[in-house]
Parts: C-alpha cells; sequence; structure tokens
C-alpha cells in the first residue's frame, strides 16, 4: 500500500508516540536503532497491505494489529532486555530483565518480585560482611534483653541492646550473601526461560517478538 500525504503523516504521529515510549523502557543509547528496526517492520506491514478505496480505514488496522506505540514499546524492550539476560547470563542484564518483568507485567510481578528480594537479600548479607570491620561494634546479631531482634548494621544502638557476634561474621555473611545470590540468579535464569518459552505459543503481533 502506497501512503498518501495524510497517511504518512499518521506514521510519522505513531512513530513519534513509539520513540518517545521507547525511551521509559530502554537506555538512550539504543533507542535510535530500536526505532529504525521497528519503523522497518511497520512500513514492511504496510507495504504488504493491499491498496484499497480507504487508505486510512487499511492503515488503521495495520496499525491496530501492531498494537498502541506504549504496547508496542513495552512488548520490544522486555524481549530485548529477557534475549540479553538468557545471552550472556550476567548478573546485570539478569536483575535487569527480572525488574522489568516485576515493573510491567502482572503475571510476572509476584515471582519477579521474590527474585528482587533474593537479589536484595544476598546483597545485604554481603555488605553486613564487608561493613564488619569497619564497623564492628554496630554490626552483627541485635540483642534486646538477651533476645535476638535483628541482623545487620545498627546505627545508634539503643541502651539496652547490645550486639552479639565477633570477625566470624565477616566469612559466614560474605558466604551466605554469596550463596543466596548464586541460588537466586539460578532461578532468575529459569524464570526468564520459561517466561519465553510461554510466550511461544501466543500469536505474535511482530514477527519475532511476542506478546
Amino acid at each position: 500500500m502506497r501512503l498518501s500525504e495524510g497517511g504518512e503523516t499518521r506514521v510519522q504521529g505513531y512513530l513519534f508516540v513509539l520513540g518517545q515510549s521507547l525511551r521509559s523502557f530502554l537506555p538512550q543509547v539504543v533507542v535510535a536503532d530500536a526505532l529504525q528496526e521497528l519503523e522497518s517492520h511497520i512500513r514492511e506491514r504496510i507495504d504488504q497491505t493491499e491498496s484499497g478505496p480507504d487508505e486510512r480505514t487499511a492503515l488503521e488496522q495495520v496499525l491496530a494489529e501492531l498494537g498502541t506505540p506504549l504496547r508496542l514499546a513495552q512488548a520490544y524492550a522486555s524481549e530485548m532486555t529477557i534475549e540479553e539476560a538468557i545471552t550472556t547470563g550476567r548478573l546485570a542484564p539478569t536483575a535487569r530483565a527480572v525488574w522489568h518483568l516485576a515493573t510491567t507485567t502482572l503475571l510476572g510481578f509476584f515471582p519477579a518480585l521474590g527474585l528482587v528480594l533474593g537479589y536484595l537479600v544476598g546483597s545485604a548479607f554481603m555488605l553486613i560482611g564487608l561493613l564488619k570491620p569497619i564497623f564492628p561494634n554496630n554490626t552483627g546479631l541485635v540483642l534486646v534483653d538477651g533476645a535476638p531482634k535483628g541482623f545487620g548494621v545498627i546505627g545508634n544502638l539503643p541502651p539496652e541492646a547490645e550486639i552479639w557476634g565477633g570477625y566470624w561474621i565477616i566469612p559466614v555473611s560474605i558466604a551466605l550473601g554469596l550463596a543466596i545470590l548464586i541460588v537466586t540468579h539460578r532461578c532468575a535464569t529459569r524464570f526468564l526461560l520459561w517466561w519465553r518459552n510461554a510466550r511461544q505459543g501466543r500469536s505474535e503481533d511482530l514477527s519475532g517478538w511476542r506478546f
């Protein structure tokens, strides 16, 4: 389908909103390439559409099949983030993919939230081990009247509280934190693989990107 001036204006408007939406989900350095790739696909879909007496109706149908710019940008960003995490296996992309699913999808919210908490707990134990040599009298098991009330770093210790635990806390906390991070990372990788495979049976709005 060859677009008239009015049709081209409509497409440019769609692409403008799509670009703005992509900036909400992707780093600025990759937005231009992502928008170019999506524009190429959109125009290919338009070219494959048969021309009819009502260009506007045909064009709106193509854009409706693609989805709103926000939905398209979110789906593309999700696929990019998940693929990067699965391909590289690195901690940062995996954590970013899990956080993306937790904040943008309802189905992935609770599993992803649990994984995010796993990363945070593991990091917290690692931090406790690193801070023990710096704040030896404020880092350890917090006892209040002999009863344990918490474990961590306490800035202002109440008079009735005391810190229990020597420097053995350093290797124990670091080892425990590292173990939690490793287990969480493996669970996150399996979760992302499951998420990608589960979407393969759903209908496609873009070839290669599934919703």
